[in-house]
């Protein structure tokens, strides 16, 4: 039993990176496309097509789905479990969440057309990328994580500098929502369109927050 278990243990830390590397993959197509959605029609880029990259985000956010069910149906069980599989399970909910925010903060660019003021596209093309390094900064916690896991000798304290990179990163995402909302609060802008980018900058908040909360659930698997 303990052999059965430790082979189900690698399998499905194996799984949290090969569904990260799909979450990863999204948050570059949304990154990259930010021009095609902030910028005006005369300035956006000539290959833009919004209706093309939400299809692709959203077979993306497919994919992780079918990652994170075979994850959870394939949960670890014997004595040779590396961690607890209620934090496996909340682990694949929470790095889900971050691609499902990206697809709805990208949905609430284009539900309508929206001329967003040229004050606001570099603060907002600066802050998508902000969020982006959110995420990007989990992977180095994960893959340390897993490692731990799977029996490799590591650096506790190391590995925690991997979490409070995120958490630090994260903060700085909020002081950039703070600053964005008060100058859209400020702004003479129609309301619907205020309230279309309050939408989009909640949901990319909402990103790194559970980017954050993911890097919170590793530091409780390597707790002793």
């Amino acid at each position: 039993m303990p052999f059965f278990g430790l082979l189900n243990r690698r399998s499905s830390l194996d799984g949290l990176m090969e569904h990260y590397e799909v979450i990863a993959k999204g948050m570059r197509l949304i990154e990259s496309s930010m021009e095609c959605f902030i910028r005006n029609e005369a300035d956006r880029p000539v290959t833009c097509n919004p209706g093309a990259i939400l299809a692709e985000v959203a077979e993306l956010e497919d994919h992780a789905d079918k990652v994170k069910r075979n994850i959870r149906n394939h949960m670890p069980r014997g004595i040779g479990i590396a961690v607890d599989t209620v934090l496996l399970f909340n682990y694949t909910r929470q790095q889900d969440d971050i691609l499902d925010a990206g697809q709805a903060g990208l949905y609430w660019l284009s539900i309508r057309l929206l001329t967003i003021p040229v004050e606001f596209q570099d603060k907002l093309i600066e802050y998508a990328g902000m969020t982006g390094q959110t995420i990007y900064l989990l992977r180095p916690a994960l893959e340390a994580t897993v490692s731990l896991l799977s029996g490799k000798v590591l650096d506790r304290e190391e590995i925690k500098g991997h979490y409070r990179a995120v958490r630090e990163q994260h903060k700085k995402v909020n002081r950039a929502q703070n600053e964005i909302m008060m100058l859209l609060f400020k702004s003479s802008k129609d309301f619907k369109e205020i309230y279309q980018l309050i939408h989009f900058v909640e949901r990319f908040q909402h990103m790194s927050h559970s980017a954050e909360g993911c890097a919170d659930i590793l530091r409780a698997m390597i707790a002793r």
